[in-house]
């Protein structure tokens, strides 16, 4: 388990080093960015996650909490509930696995899950499947970084140290799906929010891979596929 820990340290480390970061930028830089500039988020004067995340626990009265990637426990000790469970690989939280090493073996559900593991399509789109296995049925799912501001945020490798990820690709996905309602908060790097509920808005696309999906596409029509909505107007959902 210690050697397992050694190695992910090691390897994530390598993943941030400024050579290979430097060198994946000006690869998408060559070959995959077509020129777009930033979209003009502004997350300044929005609320942030910890509140967005402590505020609907108490709203709902919610008694379980579980956070997916816990990193540096700024979240996940700022949260106060019955029940917390933090998991992640690396440091943070208060069980050392991967998810899917957690969701194997959970037998648990929990009303609030917050995903914010590592930000690459395939895996966000398993921890969002997993946790609806685990999500109780008046639950909320929340997953950070869904709007990113621009190409170099999002691309994959990644390619610069303030990252999102293609977490955005996992919820164009699940917003044409008819069994759950899907929405962005337009709050601290976008806020997903998923209820285990008939969605009210769906985006009725036809696609065989999401992965594939393009970062023009997000660029052109944010609005549209994330479904943004501001705190206010989630809280009226809730």
């Amino acid at each position: 388990m210690e050697l397992q820990k050694f190695i992910q340290k090691k390897y994530i480390r390598l993943l941030n080093s400024s050579k290979v970061l430097k060198f994946f930028f000006y690869y998408h830089k060559l070959f995959n960015n077509k020129g777009m500039k930033d979209i003009g988020f502004d997350f300044s004067k929005k609320k942030n996650r910890l509140f967005i995340v402590q505020d609907i626990i108490q709203k709902k009265n919610y008694k379980s909490y579980l956070e997916i990637g816990c990193f540096d426990d700024e979240l996940f000790n700022h949260i106060k509930c019955e029940q917390k469970v933090g998991v992640d690989p690396v440091s943070g939280g208060t069980v050392r696995k991967t998810s899917d090493q957690f969701f194997e073996a959970n037998t648990n559900k929990f009303d609030c899950i917050f995903i914010d593991g590592l930000h690459e399509y395939h895996q966000v789109k398993k921890d969002i499947i997993n946790s609806l296995t685990y999500l109780n049925d008046d639950g909320i799912i929340l997953l950070h970084d869904c709007l990113p501001n621009n190409f170099y945020a999002q691309a994959t490798p990644r390619c610069q140290y303030e990252w999102n990820g293609d977490v955005w690709k996992a919820i164009v996905e699940f917003r044409n799906n008819k069994d759950v309602d899907v929405y962005t908060c337009n709050a601290d790097y976008g806020i997903g929010v998923i209820f285990k509920r008939p969605n009210n808005n769906l985006l009725n696309q036809t696609i065989s891979d999401y992965k594939n999906l393009k970062f023009e596409e997000y660029y052109n029509n944010h609005q549209k596929l994330m479904n943004i909505i501001e705190y206010d107007d989630l809280l009226k959902l809730i």
